[in-house]
């Protein structure tokens, strides 16, 4: 017992402690790079989508089929075995492994040479970034409680802002006389992530799982689902994410080719660099401010989570559909930059809802069962139906004109993100110290 007090065995402690956190510190920024990577092979097509469509003859309908349900189609349902597999055995190595995959098919793509090679392609990147979240997910909650997970989460989500800067800035690179050499420009952001692959797998051990009081104890799959869709709070948080990603996917995907056919007089190269710089600066800012503030108002309320998506939404999606029909170039920017740095707000407090209400056997499974109806509803949905919608417009009012229009159309799921934010912080506490009950008897 007097052992415990030696000054010397208390600064072991503390120096062990601090080992702990840099440790910790270092798994969620190399996690967060993984992320960026994750999101530079998924958005590259968008970015680079006016030079494929040249090269390759292709119209909005099929650009709108490679940028949406081509990636989704199993991106989505690969998702949920390999977070049962992520609930089971080694994270660390799924990560890897996927990352080793949607890299590499990210790479061939800069080899299709028409819209079925792509499309094949495409699916295989989404079948490799299945295996990126959900482990990610589950291994920065065991390293962060309840407290921390809404600002470690939103850390981890920046890997969402900077992918997206690191690929305009990719494009911009490789810009040469007023055209993107996109084959290039594939090959390049694809191979460094497999290197990154054997970074993970060298320096990053698989952490030691949280446990219930009564011990580990594995939760079967239907169990898990059943459990995770009887928590209203879940499903509100997880709908109010998907509607406004709806009109994020679409927005990310189909922005260059906006700017590029209403706004022809500014210089690509311009552009490129701007939307990079916006999108590592102020969505990056409402990212990591989400997390923050959710975690410092959730102490007074745990309704917090959900209002600040409410708020932060009524303040973006009016500036993002006048920014669509403004003349000026600079304004109608500076308004979308807005509603990225507000959209950027809910990415937080959805993914730390998403860990916080599930049991801890199944987060997982709860990210993975997440993030399968936000990308059948956003990513399989925003910029394909924005894409089939603005061939169908194009004969009677034009290619700019009719991606305005088709654009404009977002208001809607936009407007039901906020109506279900807003609903589920109505059922937030209840379900908050539900979840702790369940947890206490698993």
């Amino acid at each position: 017992m007097a052992n415990a007090d030696l000054p010397s065995e208390k600064l072991n402690s503390t120096e062990v402690k601090q080992a702990n956190n840099a440790y910790r510190t270092y798994v969620l920024i190399i996690l967060t790079i993984v992320y960026a990577f994750n999101f530079i092979d998924r958005q590259i097509i968008g970015i680079l989508s006016p030079f494929i469509k040249a090269d390759l003859g292709l119209d909005d309908a099929q650009l709108g089929w490679l940028k949406g349900f081509a990636f989704a189609l199993l991106y989505t349902v690969v998702g949920i075995p390999i977070a049962w597999l992520a609930d089971r055995y080694n994270r660390v190595n799924i990560i890897g492994v996927s990352l080793t995959l949607w890299s590499g098919f990210t790479a061939l793509s800069g080899f299709a040479s028409n819209f079925w090679q792509l499309a094949i392609l495409r699916v295989g990147v989404g079948i490799g970034e299945a295996g990126g979240s959900p482990p990610s997910h589950s291994i920065l909650s065991d390293l962060y409680d309840k407290t921390e997970r809404a600002k470690a989460l939103a850390v981890y989500s920046l890997g969402i802002p900077f992918g997206i800067m690191a690929a305009y800035f990719a494009a911009a690179f490789f810009l040469d006389g007023g055209s993107v050499d996109w084959r290039t420009v594939m090959i390049a952001v694809g191979v460094p992530g497999v290197i990154l692959a054997l970074l993970l797998k060298l320096t990053v051990k698989e952490p030691t799982r949280a446990t219930v009081s009564h011990g580990p104890k594995q939760m079967g799959f239907v169990v898990s689902v059943k459990r995770l869709l009887k928590i209203p709070t879940w499903w509100g948080m997880c709908l109010g994410i998907s509607f406004g990603s709806f009109g994020n996917y679409a927005i990310s995907t189909w922005i260059i080719d906006f700017y590029f056919r209403v706004h022809s007089d500014m210089p690509i190269q311009q552009l490129l660099i701007v939307f990079g710089i916006v999108n590592g600066t102020a969505y990056a800012a409402g990212v990591w401010l989400g997390g923050v503030i959710a975690d410092k108002w959730g102490r007074t309320t745990k309704r917090a989570y959900a209002l600040l998506p409410t708020y932060a939404m009524l303040i973006g999606v009016p500036c993002f559909f006048v920014s669509l029909h403004v003349g000026d170039v600079w304004l109608s920017l500076g308004l979308m930059t807005i509603l990225l740095f507000s959209s950027g707000m809910y990415l937080g407090p959805c993914f730390a809802i998403a860990q916080t209400l599930a049991p801890v056997n199944a987060r997982a499974m709860s990210t993975a069962l997440f993030f399968f109806v936000l990308n059948i509803i956003a990513l399989g949905g925003g910029p394909t139906i924005v894409g089939l919608l603005s061939e169908y417009l194009t004969s009677s009012l034009g290619e700019a004109e009719a991606l305005r229009m088709s654009l404009s159309w977002l208001l809607l799921p936009y407007i039901l993100s906020i109506i279900t934010f807003y609903w589920a912080s109505t059922k937030i506490e209840h379900d908050w110290v539900e979840a702790e009950r369940m947890q206490a008897l698993d």
